[in-house]
């Protein structure tokens, strides 16, 4: 019984309609991660340049963000159910199009960035108004089981899709892995074509600029939610640094400056972290305090990462190999940061009105795909004048001490509190 109690609470899936789209989440995840390989891979076998490669990052964030706010609203304003068709089937058709221009030899690089924007503005409306409707599926008190379940497979498939993807290029090619891609998209489409309608609740503008300046309105006038967006991006532009793996790999553990052992070690552990993290959260449901949760959450993952620049210090003048504890601090800061990703998302779905939890959860999606790109930019940055090793620990320590001054600053959030799930075997 003790350890059922630690594993992943699954009463969600005990919900017909959260377990059929669960279920297609999860070969649809890892679809998806096949073709976030495929696209700079192409990208870079087409020109045979990083820049080109970069500019993914621009053509994906600058639809990510304005569809991201825009479709909130939509989801605010119209069925959901309609808006989830509607968007999961543009992404269909867009994943049929990333495999008919590989399977044709197009070769146009622009095409490329063209359609992957597209993309990325059916997965900004998509995302928010799927997250939109879980409390209208399942119980409140299982909302953060709920959340650890998504999660879970999302950060599977952030392991999964990449070592297949990888894997199977030089053997299949592009088009196979957006083939596979737009197949796996078609369970989704099933599961959501059998939810039941999901009526807004007809509070909302028209979406526009007007109705995104009223959920940011809302947002102002709630100190506990607007909080979570500001830990989170503590949390991230301060302590996210992956954008110094590749340089980490190479000089401080002797990898080859193309790849290697230990340049994927680092890649794959803060999302094998998170796994884990889900895999053992059946505590979650029995939080009541959740704000509490995310600010211990964050400052281990604060801690955690200035460990892992320690072992990055260490790397060269210690005597232990110090690859295996970089490692191990990215892995515990990844199941942190899974914690705090599962009670934010749960405050935001339980707190938040139901005429602005489309908006709210856009603006969510803006700040977990912006965070980390702003972290780039920072550590870059902060490594080129303090070296690696100090920009990873020093921006850990940052995390910390952000977070408990944020604390300090607004104790309502870490006061917060819901109502606790029953116990198991019950809902």
């Amino acid at each position: 019984m003790h350890l059922r109690g630690l594993l992943a609470d699954t009463r969600p899936l005990a919900v017909p309609a959260f377990r059929r789209l669960w279920t297609a989440n999860i070969v649809t995840v890892v679809g998806a991660q096949l073709t976030v390989v495929a696209v700079p891979a192409q990208i870079y076998a087409l020109t045979g340049s990083s820049a080109y490669v970069g500019l993914t990052g621009v053509f994906g964030l600058v639809p990510l963000v304005v569809f991201g706010l825009w479709g909130g609203a939509l989801a605010d304003w119209m069925d959901r159910r309609t808006l989830l068709v509607v968007t999961t089937v543009g992404l269909v058709v867009t994943s049929g199009l990333f495999w008919a221009q590989a399977a044709t030899g197009l070769g146009n690089v622009w095409a490329l960035l063209a359609l992957f924007s597209v993309q990325q503005a059916f997965f900004a409306v998509n995302q928010p108004t799927r997250s939109a409707i879980i409390p209208k599926l399942i119980p409140a008190e299982l909302i953060p089981a709920a959340s650890s379940l998504n999660t879970t497979v999302m950060q599977g498939g952030a392991i999964a899709g990449p070592l297949v993807g990888g894997a199977l290029i030089p053997l299949v090619g592009f088009s196979w892995l957006y083939l596979v891609d737009t197949l796996t998209l078609l369970a989704t489409l099933a599961a959501v074509l059998s939810l039941p309608p999901l009526p807004a609740s007809g509070a909302a503008s028209a979406p526009g600029i007007r109705s995104v300046l009223e959920g940011f309105a809302y947002l102002r006038r709630q100190p506990v939610l607007l909080m979570s967006f500001v830990v989170d991006l503590v949390a991230m532009v301060f302590g996210m640094p992956r954008a110094l793996f590749p340089e980490i790999a190479d000089v401080s553990f002797g990898g080859p400056g193309e790849g290697g052992v230990a340049f994927a070690l680092l890649f794959a552990a803060i999302p094998a972290g998170a796994v884990l993290g889900g895999v053992f959260s059946g505590w979650v449901s029995r939080v009541a305090r959740q704000g509490l949760a995310v600010v211990v959450a964050i400052c281990v993952w604060g801690a955690a990462m200035a460990a892992f620049g320690l072992a990055v210090g260490l790397a060269g003048g210690s005597a232990l190999p110090m690859l295996p504890f970089a490692v191990a601090a990215l892995v515990v800061g990844g199941a942190a940061d899974m914690v705090s990703s599962v009670f934010r998302n749960a405050m935001l779905l339980t707190a938040a009105d139901d005429a602005v939890r489309g908006r709210l959860q856009g603006v969510f999606i803006v700040v977990v795909a912006g965070g980390p790109r702003l972290a780039d930019v920072a550590h870059g940055a902060s490594a080129a004048a303090v070296g690696t090793a100090v920009a990873a620990g020093g921006g850990g320590v940052l995390v910390v001490v952000g977070t408990v001054a944020a604390a300090l600053l607004v104790p309502a959030f870490v006061r917060h509190r819901v109502p606790l799930a029953p116990p198991r075997g019950r809902v």
